[in-house]
């Protein structure tokens, strides 16, 4: 503190203040007349003024005291909000964290996690980056994003991958497509179509291989407005297959099942807060 003054010392400094006396003070501290008395002396002897001018029974406090009064009030009001921010975020109730997501996920798996994770904190403030798989890796990595979720593993040994679910590889087609009358789909009989997919970058596109794709999109919205317009048919995780059942587009799965792993991504080399922990149960939850 200030002058070497500990906060128990201005705690009673205050209290007299409040109190006009060393006994109300000692009642209102919880500790006895002659500690109180005590810790005010002491007060003073570190200060090198008095703070109380002794008039028989009364305390009077110097013009000293009144000019230290504000800021010591000033000095308990800042404590009490660190004191409360702690609190909050011991609870994991503030604070702030960044998420890095595939953007398939960022629309169709995260928002259901931020509402439930966000329901009891509004006081957190969340980003939300939707990226590339390796780029939301890297910035896990790196320290600029404290989780990461994306589709299919990473065998990068800076972070902390875990399973949350398998999505499976379906096709998206138009109403009405001839291929729609069948509830499943072998890849052979996608033979002559227009296949729509992501890049063999992404987990879908290398699942399927580049001589399969005729159309190569960034994301599965993009391949669903494609199916759309007419432009072929989509092969897509299941997160994207539902985002083209919103959208009205006729979904099958494909045979063999085809599984990707949905992964959620965390530092090696940094604990994660409370606020994380908290937000990855819901992510579970939610997957």
């Amino acid at each position: 503190m200030v002058m070497g003054l500990n906060l128990r010392e201005l705690e009673v400094f205050r209290a007299v203040m409040e109190a006009g006396g060393v006994t109300g003070a000692a009642l209102q501290l919880g500790m006895s007349q002659p500690a109180a008395s005590k810790m005010l002396r002491q007060a003073e002897a570190r200060l090198g003024f008095a703070l109380f001018a002794r008039d028989r029974n009364r305390l009077v406090p110097t013009a000293e005291a009144h000019a230290l009064l504000p800021e010591l009030m000033g000095a308990f009001a800042a404590i009490g909000g660190v004191e409360r921010l702690a609190a909050a975020l011991r609870a994991g109730r503030s604070g702030r964290f960044t998420v890095a997501a595939v953007p398939v996920l960022a629309t169709a798996l995260l928002p259901r996690a931020i509402q439930a994770f966000r329901a009891g904190r509004p006081g957190v403030m969340l980003r939300l980056r939707a990226t590339t798989a390796l780029e939301a890796v890297n910035q896990v990595a790196d320290h600029r994003a404290d989780l990461a979720v994306i589709l299919g593993g990473t065998g990068d040994a800076r972070v902390e991958a875990t399973l949350l679910c398998t999505s499976e590889i379906g096709c998206a087609l138009p109403p009405g497509h001839r291929l729609a009358a069948k509830r499943s789909l072998a890849l052979a009989e996608l033979e002559g179509e227009a296949v729509i997919s992501l890049s063999p970058q992404q987990p879908v596109g290398a699942a399927l291989g580049e001589a399969r794709i005729a159309i190569e999109v960034s994301q599965s919205s993009i391949a669903c407005a494609l199916v759309r317009a007419g432009a072929g048919i989509a092969l897509l995780d299941g997160y994207g297959l539902a985002e083209a059942r919103a959208q009205g587009l006729a979904t099958r799965p494909i045979r063999p099942r085809m599984p990707l792993a949905v992964t959620m991504v965390v530092s090696r080399s940094r604990a994660p807060s409370r606020m994380v922990e908290a937000f990855r149960e819901c992510l579970v939850a939610a997957a």
